[in-house]
């Protein structure tokens, strides 16, 4: 049962950034792409049936960990306490931009609000980068299961580390240009006319950047962390995720060209989700790991809540997601077609 709580975790997080990415990806492009107020109003249109309902799925993540790891959640959210509340902060900024925007029709106001948004998606996928970067590289976990964090030290891997170094930076460079690339392809998909046009115009450069910063990713992990690699022989899940994420890099440069739209965000979807299965398979079954004795990292087995609790919230859990996907079914299927840009007073 820790095996599969392990991976229904790890699911539910790898959806999160599949579907909220496109969100936040649309906001970290909108200042290019849309250079007029009707332009910004069809981006904020494009991702308005979606954003809060995505954003749900990081709840549950962590819903996940307080029913089954109880004590990673625990050791994590003091741990990492400021990049928490700032990642808090930039959800609730994100939102009210998006709901504030158009209530007002002065220039001045309208252009506060997209400095917000675009602020507020640029910051988060940095933020959740260089929390996967910590996990990857560890944290100072004390035999109590214990940990505090400063924002940086001196930037080095070593301990005394800090949020921020060298590889957590370039790991959150990587998923912020992902991210927006993933964002583009989806307003390539939702739009028409000249923002359609712009966002084509800025997908595969982003693609290319992010192929680059993804092999010095996973170069500096192979330093950072060199257990990863050594895990991957017997990690078959792991493989399957490496297998995604490269069908999915060729599939985006693939259509992207043909102006399959689409098919290339899928593509991109795709890969998101397998760079985040192929990190937590190459991981498994640690969940926080220790820089200062591996024997005092949290693993999906000595972290986890007793069989009965794991058997009890599994059973919830395969009763409800069902109903989850059914949602989702439903608002992609109503909301299908391109976006428009609402008339004011009428929404986004």
């Amino acid at each position: 049962m820790q095996t599969l709580w392990f991976w229904l975790t790890s699911i539910m997080v790898a959806v999160y950034a599949t579907l909220d990415g496109f969100d936040f990806g649309a906001g970290i492009l909108h200042p290019f792409v849309a250079k007029t107020d009707r332009e910004r109003r069809v981006v904020l249109a494009a991702i308005g049936p979606y954003w809060d309902g995505n954003e749900v799925w990081l709840l549950a993540g962590g819903g996940a960990l307080f029913v089954a790891f109880p004590k990673v959640l625990a050791a994590g959210f003091s741990g990492l306490y400021l990049a928490i509340y700032l990642v808090i902060w930039t959800l609730i900024l994100r939102g009210v931009a998006i709901e504030f925007r158009s209530h007002v029709t002065l220039d001045l106001w309208r252009a506060f609000w997209d400095g917000v948004f675009f602020l507020a998606s640029s910051l988060m996928p940095i933020f959740l980068g260089a929390a996967l970067g910590n996990i990857v590289r560890g944290v100072p976990l004390n035999k109590e299961g214990q940990f505090n964090l400063p924002l940086f030290t001196n930037f080095s891997t070593h301990n005394p580390v800090g949020i921020l170094d060298w590889y957590t930076v370039l790991v959150g460079l990587f998923v912020w240009v992902t991210i927006a690339a993933h964002g583009a392809l989806f307003l390539s998909w939702k739009t028409d006319g000249e923002v359609q046009s712009r966002c084509r115009k800025w997908a595969l450069p982003l693609w290319s950047t992010a192929a680059f910063l993804g092999i010095a990713a996973t170069l500096a992990t192979a330093k950072v962390n060199q257990d990863i690699y050594a895990n991957l022989a017997k990690a078959p899940l792991a493989w399957l995720g490496l297998l995604l994420f490269g069908v999915g890099m060729l599939v985006v440069f693939f259509a992207q060209p043909k102006r399959r739209d689409l098919l290339a965000f899928l593509g991109s979807s795709l890969f998101i989700v397998g760079i985040l299965a192929a990190t937590a398979g190459a991981l498994f079954p640690v969940m926080l790991r220790s820089t200062l004795d591996a024997s005092w990292s949290l693993t999906a087995y000595n972290a986890s809540v007793s069989h009965e609790g794991l058997t009890a919230g599994a059973k919830w859990w395969f009763l409800g997601i069902p109903l989850v996907l059914g949602y989702f079914f439903v608002v992609f299927r109503l909301h299908r077609g391109k976006a428009h840009a609402a008339a004011d007073g009428e929404g986004y």
